[in-house]
């Protein structure tokens, strides 16, 4: 179909063969500097997303309306990443498609993943960072900040498996969304494609691992200000569970699991075993 404004879907799975080449060929610092972008835009829609509900999320009445508002903010972050240019982890799990096919190995994306998701890191602490220090999480009388705190704390307080599960579903949605952006060969078709499996994912609170990079910082951050923690209404031994340790041990290990799954096996790994093994291409 050269013609149309798309690709078909043996078409994406040709197409993010090549990406995945071009990813992992990329100068080492390029793709860092690049990754810690992507954190950030991504921290951005974290933020910006807790600022449109924060209100709505503290109510049991109106917590999906709450869920579904975040959800309609939090997709400028990967638009960003898309159509400005930057190196996200969760949407690289993707490259594995081109480890099958044969043209990198599988320690080139492996390499690939760990560099990117520093960089995603680095670039998420510093928006956690600068909202620490800018007097937002005061706002609504200290309930941002309030919430900030109970997110994160709900996020370090997941049974293991929870967390993978909803790793794997997050990702699942994240890396549909990146896959038909890829299929898309003008930017309208790029945005519409992120909308809306992000959208899907927010609303339904899945666990996406550079995410929290955003999230789980900071709440650890606002928690040392007395006030916003009793806006939150956390209680002592919780509050506790939310530390440094926790973030990485109890949230991003099982959540980027379970995003490795999502995104590496269910979308990449499927699409090409239909489409490049058992439908080969001329």
């Amino acid at each position: 179909m050269a013609d149309a404004n798309f690709l078909t879907p043996a078409e994406i799975t040709q197409a993010a063969m090549d990406i995945g080449q071009h990813k992992v060929s990329l100068n080492p610092l390029n793709s860092f500097l690049l990754a810690i972008l992507a954190g950030a835009f991504i921290a951005f829609a974290a933020e910006g997303s807790n600022m449109a509900a924060f209100n709505l999320l503290g109510d049991p009445h109106t917590y999906g309306l709450g869920k579904a508002l975040a959800g309609v903010v939090f997709p400028t972050g990967l638009m960003l990443v898309l159509v400005a240019g930057a190196e996200l982890f969760t949407g690289n799990t993707m490259i594995l498609a081109t480890v099958l096919g044969g043209k990198v190995r599988a320690g080139q994306m492996l390499g690939n993943w760990a560099l990117v998701y520093l960089g995603n890191l680095v670039g998420s602490l510093l928006i956690a960072y600068m909202m620490a220090h800018s007097g937002l999480f005061s706002s609504g009388d200290n309930h941002l900040g309030g919430m900030t705190i109970k997110i994160a704390s709900y996020k370090t307080h997941l049974p293991f498996m929870s967390a993978f599960f909803l790793g794997v579903m997050a990702n699942w949605l994240v890396c549909l969304a990146v896959w038909m952006s890829w299929g898309a060969r003008d930017i309208t078709g790029k945005l519409l494609s992120a909308f809306f499996p992000i959208w899907l994912f927010i609303t339904s609170g899945f666990e996406h691992s550079v995410a929290n990079m955003y999230y789980i910082p900071a709440g650890i951050l606002a928690k040392a200000d007395p006030a916003l923690v009793a806006a939150s209404g956390v209680k002592p031994d919780k509050l506790a569970g939310l530390n440094w340790g926790t973030f990485f041990t109890v949230n991003l290990l099982p959540v980027t699991l379970g995003n490795i799954v999502g995104g590496a096996l269910l979308v990449a790994g499927v699409y090409w075993t239909v489409y490049r093994v058992r439908q080969p291409q001329p």
